[in-house]
């Protein structure tokens, strides 16, 4: 048995910070028709948080098909707040531009206020993981298409990775380069497979008609696993007989420019903010294609990868989260994959991931209306749906509001704006970077998470929703791969 690690003090230390920012910034409100209307929205929030507590599988059976209230207080929580601050603003300055503004700035109050105590609690209950009292076998597939430049790294990290009892299987797809020839460089220490080329979830649908293991990790071909990854995958699994799924901790390994620091302050702020706030739930929303892993039983039980999607990851997570399955996190299982370092790759990487979130989102709509379906309709979906679809447009809408009030002379409120915004989204870094025990050096780049990077992904979001309205025909897309 592991002795049990203590809690650190000084992440309590940066929430203190955060929401003493947070009283701060309702006492920059107009008046108290604006503070009353911030505080029924945070009144909500707090009731969702306690309300939302037990087992996935306990509550919300079968009934009336219709929107949950959170989903109805996310889309008509903003819309009220503008016409509140907006009545506020024009009866006291004669300004629509800063309603506009404080709206923004409302959104981001809900946020912090949602996860940053959830993160918290993730955090303190993952110091009291133990040991298991034993370990079950694990399958470890790895697909690969035209990897020739990183799939022996990663074969060599996985074959050195630590845990009792595993088998590394590779999947070819078909590729056209030098993968196969690599992959069987390999063939005493793992199982090498070939097909012809069908894509991702072909590949390891294929893989697991080989698998011998009672649990499954998916590797993406460019991913380093860290040398105790699989141990704190099974770990996880060991909580609870209801957890189906596990994911593992994503980071940025090749940090060298600005877009790259961006994304690796993304990752982390992602996973130890938000991810950890479902992890509270069992209800985490992606288990990652470069680290999850899977119970064998229950991807069988599911009918495995779906091959008509582009993000076949987040397509698994949904139809295990629709059988009120537990699916928790790791943040030891960590496992170090290459961003784009060009705008260019990002925008092919990220092309595919929207297009295909809201390809998902569409066939799994029935996640919004019917409670069978348990904390999925009730919190989870209309979340994702929310961030992924609304908030990009709200992102916008609010750039184009603040160079309008620039140009009306509010420059000076527009700038103790930002840098109320700025301070807001470093502290949240800072939490996530402490929680994670991350390099410091990100914290700086919490500023892009505001303006600049921030806007960035707003624009690719909002392109694949539109592509998506229009029915434009997605295909796969990925970066080029660099090889590092």
């Amino acid at each position: 048995m592991s002795n049990p690690q203590k809690f650190d003090p000084m992440l309590l230390v940066i929430a203190g910070l955060i929401f003493a920012l947070l009283f701060v910034i309702t006492q920059l409100m107009f008046s108290l028709i604006s503070i009353v209307s911030v505080g029924v929205g945070a009144a909500f929030v707090i009731y969702q948080i306690i309300t939302l507590q037990g087992k996935i599988a306990s509550k919300f059976k079968y009934g009336r098909r219709f929107p949950s209230s959170f989903l109805v207080f996310l889309f008509a929580a903003p819309i009220a707040i503008g016409i509140i601050g907006g009545f506020d603003a024009y009866s006291i300055e004669q300004s629509l531009e800063k309603a506009v503004l404080l709206w923004g700035l409302t959104l981001s109050f809900w946020n912090a206020l949602l996860f940053v105590p959830l993160s918290l609690y993730s955090k303190y209950r993952e110091t009291t993981i133990t040991e298991p009292t034993s370990y079950p076998k694990i399958s470890v597939i790895v697909p690969a298409y035209n990897e020739d430049k990183v799939i022996e790294r990663t074969i060599q990290g996985l074959v050195e990775t630590k845990y009792p009892e595993k088998e590394v299987i590779v999947v070819d797809d078909g590729s056209t380069d030098k993968t196969l020839q690599i992959i069987n460089k390999y063939k005493k220490q793992i199982k090498a497979l070939h097909k012809e080329n069908g894509g991702k979830a072909s590949a390891i649908n294929f893989g697991l008609a080989y698998a011998t293991g009672e649990i499954i990790v998916i590797v993406d071909a460019d991913t380093i696993v860290g040398a105790e990854s699989l141990i704190h995958l099974a770990k996880g699994f060991s909580l609870d007989k209801e957890v189906a799924a596990v994911a593992g901790n994503i980071k940025v390994r090749n940090r060298k420019n600005w877009l790259t620091w961006c994304q690796a302050l993304e990752y982390v702020a992602g996973i130890q903010i938000a991810r950890r706030a479902l992890d509270v739930f069992g209800t985490i929303s992606v288990v990652p294609g470069a680290l999850g892993a899977f119970r064998r039983n229950v991807l069988e039980e599911i009918g495995s990868y779906h091959k008509d999607t582009l993000v076949e990851d987040f397509d698994v997570t949904l139809k295990i989260l629709k059988t009120k399955l537990v699916i928790s996190g790791s943040t030891k299982a960590t496992a170090y994959t290459e961003a784009p370092e060009s705008l260019r790759n990002l925008y092919r990487q990220r092309k595919r991931w929207y297009g295909g979130n809201i390809q998902v989102f569409m066939r799994h709509a029935d996640a919004l209306t019917n409670p069978r379906f348990g904390l999925l309709q009730r919190f989870v979906f209309p979340y994702m749906l929310f961030s992924s679809v609304v908030m990009p447009f709200i992102g916008l809408i609010t750039i184009g509001d603040a160079i309008y009030a620039v140009i009306l002379g509010g420059g000076v409120f527009v700038l103790e704006m930002f840098a109320i915004f700025t301070v807001l989204q470093c502290l949240q870094a800072a939490l996530a970077v402490r929680m994670d025990n991350e390099d410091p050096r990100l914290i700086p780049f919490g500023v892009f998470l505001v303006i600049g990077y921030k806007h960035i992904l707003d624009f690719l979001l909002i392109r694949a929703v539109f592509e998506r309205i229009f029915r434009k025909q997605m295909t796969w897309t990925s970066s080029e791969r660099i090889g590092i």
